[in-house]
């Protein structure tokens, strides 16, 4: 599988890079950054802790995606909906683990998807999805008399909230409630709120120091409480998680995917 990786001199992207580098079956064989970027024209795999490959670092996504089977993308948004569109023009598989996409970005994202095979999730970590599972079967068994609350932790440079992976974490109760979760998310709370709202899901979002990230879903009851939480030390499991994801997209029909999918998970 030839893999490009657009933002590949970034933090995430070369930790991606030296994954597939170590990836039997894999070749890193493209990256790009924004015009402009130092990083242009070096090495991909020196920048990626490899030896020299002679593939250097552009900045043109157009020529990417039309020179690999499958890109991975932890960028932003405009930037992720702007290369889901080459995606689908090139017909060119797309691994996307972008925070922060909006409804109107996940309708683009879903019609590339008709043309290409796309897996995106908020969260590309076997545990995390496990615990999305969880989340959702949870909710299911224990029932309305069960506030839901999602709480997440991470590193003060993190430029959205809450994250996506508490956003899986609340929509998969949702799911498992069988409630709206747009209609039932509560994100904020400040200044006389009133009674919490039966059926609310709500969320708190913490900043600081160097946290990767950690997230729990707390289901409170009368009595008692069930806490269901995931800690990651490390973001390599991220990034083999997107290589695996890269790696599954071969062969595959059009359409929009989820780790759940790659990893064989029961919905």
């Amino acid at each position: 599988m030839k893999i490009g990786i657009v933002g590949c001199a970034g933090r995430m992207g070369r930790m991606l890079g030296a994954v597939a580098l170590e990836t039997d079956g894999a070749t890193l064989a493209g990256g790009t950054e924004a015009p402009g970027s130092p990083f242009i024209g070096q090495d991909i795999a020196v920048l990626a802790g490899g030896e020299p490959s002679g593939q250097s670092v552009g900045d043109d996504a157009a020529q990417l995606f039309a020179g690999v089977d499958v890109v991975i993308d932890f960028t932003i948004p405009a930037a992720t909906v702007a290369h889901a569109a080459l995606a689908a023009e090139q017909g060119t598989a797309m691994v996307i683990g972008t925070t922060g996409l909006d409804d109107a970005d996940m309708t683009k994202i879903a019609e590339a998807a008709t043309k290409t095979a796309i897996v995106h999730a908020g969260n590309m970590s076997l545990g995390v999805n496990l615990l999305v599972g969880l989340a959702q079967q949870v909710a299911a068994s224990l029932g309305p008399d069960f506030d839901i609350e999602v709480l997440e932790m991470h590193h003060k440079h993190k430029i959205d909230a809450p994250s996506g992976t508490a956003l899986m974490l609340g929509k998969a109760a949702a799911e498992g409630r069988g409630i709206d979760h747009d209609a039932s998310a509560v994100m904020s709370r400040e200044g006389h709120t009133g009674e919490r709202p039966d059926g609310a899901i709500g969320y708190a979002a913490l900043r600081g120091g160097d946290v990767v990230g950690d997230h729990t879903v707390i289901f409170a009851g009368p009595g008692e409480r069930v806490e269901l939480t995931h800690k990651a030390a490390d973001r390599g499991i991220f990034a083999r998680g997107a290589i695996r994801a890269a790696m599954w997209t071969g062969g595959r029909t059009p359409g929009l995917y989820t780790m759940r999918d790659v990893l064989g998970l029961l919905a």
